[in-house]
Order: structure tokens, then sequence, then C-alpha cells
């Protein structure tokens, strides 16, 4: 489980998809996968602090920009965490690698779409701060974080690139956050209304906060085609292991 945890805080820290790892090992050890799941998000704050930690350089400048979406983020991490409770554990799991596969497809894309936007664009005003758009879809993407979050910080990253006019390594950054405030205000949640584990919780969150700083030095130095096909090399074991499972 440490192993499992120093793996996905780096991972998450630099693209996501971290759960993809922690929660198979919290199923081996004979966990429920809601009480794998409520396990995992709890154990992973610890990392998602961390790698935020780790990429403070890159948030400079962008703490307006982060309190507005960090809003959107509470909103769908509460609601998604609320829904893993209440609906079947297959209802979201049917939809995730149709989600991830977008997400993909637009992080492939997504140099040509900006361009064209930029050169279609009336003002620079939402690609500043993404405008209604982005604001909505990050919410929606936090529902689904909420619920299970693997591949999270992709879809993530999706939206943000081709929405704000940033940089790869800035955009990482801001992920970090909102995937940090997701992850929170779900375990908040779980700690009054959810089984969990503590030993695999304290085990994946010493492990998370190691990896997490361990993404970050690492992240830091992968220029955007390099982070961009990781981004989807990921993604595709994600659908692979999603669709296998």
């Amino acid at each position: 489980m440490f192993g499992a945890g120093v793996s996905a805080g780096a991972i998450n820290t630099v693209v996501g998809s971290g759960t993809l790892i922690t929660f198979p090992v919290l199923l081996a050890t004979g966990l429920t996968p809601v009480t794998a799941t409520v396990s995992n998000a709890l154990g992973l704050i610890p990392g998602n602090i961390s790698g935020a930690f780790g990429y403070r350089r890159e948030l400079k400048g962008q703490g307006r920009r982060i309190l507005k979406l960090s809003v959107g983020a509470l909103l769908g991490g509460i609601t998604g965490a609320i829904l893993l409770l209440a609906l079947p554990a297959t209802a979201f799991e049917l939809i995730v690698p149709v989600l991830v596969g977008f997400a993909l497809v637009l992080v492939s894309v997504q140099p040509l779409i900006s361009k064209r936007m930029r050169r279609n664009a009336p003002s620079d005003t939402h690609r500043r701060d993404g405008g209604p758009l982005l604001f909505v879809g990050l919410t929606l993407a936090s529902v689904y974080g909420g619920y299970f979050s693997a591949a999270q910080g992709i879809i993530y990253m999706s939206l943000m690139g081709i929405l704000l006019d940033e940089t790869m390594q800035r955009l990482v950054a801001v992920k970090n956050v909102l995937v940090a405030v997701v992850n929170a205000v779900a375990a908040l949640f779980f700690l009054f209304v959810a089984d969990f584990d503590w030993t695999a919780v304290a085990l994946i969150a010493a492990g998370s906060a190691l990896g997490g700083q361990l993404g970050a030095k690492v992240g830091r130095r992968f220029s955007p085609a390099v982070l961009r096909a990781l981004i989807v090399t990921i993604g595709v074991v994600s659908i692979v292991q999603l669709l296998l499972r």
C-alpha cells in the first residue's frame, strides 16, 4: 500500500490517474469497492497537497483563477461524494472510459483547437479565466472526481488546455490544487457517513505525500510535448484497465 501510495502521489502530481494504482491494491486486500474508494480518497489527500506545494512556483499570479475554479471543484466534489453512497457501484463506471477517451482526444488536439480559438476570439477575456464554459466543465468533472477520481486530472488538463492561454506546467499546478479541493471535501464528507480502513489510509497517505514531492521535481522538467504524450499514454492505459476491470 505504501509503494502504491508513492507511485500514485507522483503520477497524480504530474498527470493524474494515480487511483488506478491504489484502487486495485485496496481491493486485493479484501476491502469492498465503496470502502476502498473512500479509503483511497482519504489517503491521497496528503499527496494532492504535497504536489500542489511542489508546484507553488507555477501557482504565482493564478490566485483569482484558482479561487473561482475551486468553488466549482468544491460543489462538484461534495456532489460526487454523495452520489457514491447513493447510486449503484456500476452507475458511473459505464461512462468513465468514454469520459477519459474524450479527454485524451482533447489533450491530443489541444494545440490546434487553442490556435483556432485564439484567432477567432473577439477578446482575450475568456482566455484568461476560461469563462462560464470552463467553470461548468470543471464543476462537472469534479462531480466525477468526488465519485471515483480515476483520470480526473486528465479531464481537468484537457479542459484547461483548450480554454486557457497558459503553459502546460502552470495548468498542472492549477490541476493539483483543484484535485486537492475535490478530494478534501469528499473525504470530509466520508469521515462522517462512510466506512474506511485507517491502516490503508495511513499507508497511502504517507506514500502519496512522498510521491507528490517526487512528481513535482520530475514533472517540472518535462516539455509541453513530452507532458502531453505522457498524459495520453497514461490515459490509454487507464482506459484499458477500466474496461478490463
